[in-house]
């Protein structure tokens, strides 16, 4: 029986649900306290939905490492896409990134190598290996575009889910997981979703990617949720879009918390008073 369903983001195929769950109970354990909630979560509280597996390739062991990918890897239109969106919000929240100009902005394969050398350069991706970035695109683009993985992991969330989840925890991409599953099972029991490092607000790439149901749109509110908590760190280069009440209303609860040189880890969003306050209410709001 779980309270709390955790929904991670890219970059986890060589983790798993149980070392996943480990750390994200601990940040939670932590952000509780800092929010003075009496609230206590044990381990079989929380549980992580894992579908990392799904883009790790077959027969590869951890000590191999990511395929050797480079920029010749990154497809044209949304990979490129993306990898250009996330190189104007690094250059515009860190002065070490270069900004890209109207000659880069043509989405030509020299532009792209700018974009890796110039994020390789930045803060937010400080010791991530180029082959990981490209390999993160491609997690991105496969949720979004091809059906048979979103099928995937949206059942992986279903098989979570139970009559006494409260609260959905979701980091990353795992926010769109969650905001669609949310929007495709209203009867669901959840009343609160907690999004972190989200790129939920990322025009064309992400939101209007979104897939809400039958007679959904981007932008309804999720199911039968009765609070959102958006937390973003400033430096956080996912969240492109910090503030989500213009895309998705005003009963979102957006917060900037700062997270220091990991701008986008997830056990630092987690252990925040913001989300401790976020999970500790949704435990409590009547079902």
């Amino acid at each position: 029986m779980t309270r709390v369903v955790c929904i991670h983001g890219v970059g986890q195929q060589h983790a798993g649900e149980r070392q996943l769950a480990s750390a994200w109970h601990t940040a939670l354990a932590d952000g509780l306290l800092r929010a003075g909630s009496s609230l206590a979560l044990t381990p079989d509280d929380v549980r992580c939905v894992f579908f990392g597996d799904l883009f790790r390739r077959p027969g590869r062991t951890l000590a191999v490492g990511d395929p050797p990918l480079d920029a010749s890897d990154v497809e044209a239109g949304f990979e490129t896409e993306l990898l250009l969106a996330l190189w104007q919000e690094a250059a515009r929240t860190d002065p070490a990134v270069l900004p890209p100009d109207a000659r880069t902005l043509a989405r030509t394969p020299q532009a792209v190598q700018r974009a890796l050398n110039a994020l390789s350069r930045s803060r937010f991706f400080a010791g991530v290996a180029l082959r990981a970035l490209v390999l993160d695109l491609k997690q991105v683009r496969a949720y979004l575009c091809d059906t048979a993985v979103r099928d995937a992991v949206q059942a992986r969330v279903a098989a979570a889910v139970d009559e006494r989840t409260r609260v959905v925890v979701a980091h990353s991409l795992g926010s769109v997981v969650a905001y669609e599953a949310l929007c495709a099972h209203p009867r669901w029991p959840v009343r609160a979703l907690v999004t972190a490092g989200s790129p939920l607000g990322i025009r064309n790439l992400v939101f209007d990617r979104l897939r809400t149901g039958v007679h959904g749109r981007p932008g309804d509110w999720p199911g039968g949720v009765e609070q959102w908590t958006n937390l973003a760190d400033e430096g956080d280069v996912v969240a492109l879009v910090k503030d989500l009440r213009p895309l998705f209303g005003e009963r979102v609860r957006c917060h900037v918390v700062h997270n220091g040189a990991r701008a986008h880890d997830a056990t630092r969003y987690l252990n925040t008073a913001e989300a401790g306050r976020a999970v500790s209410d949704g435990c409590r709001v009547p079902r």
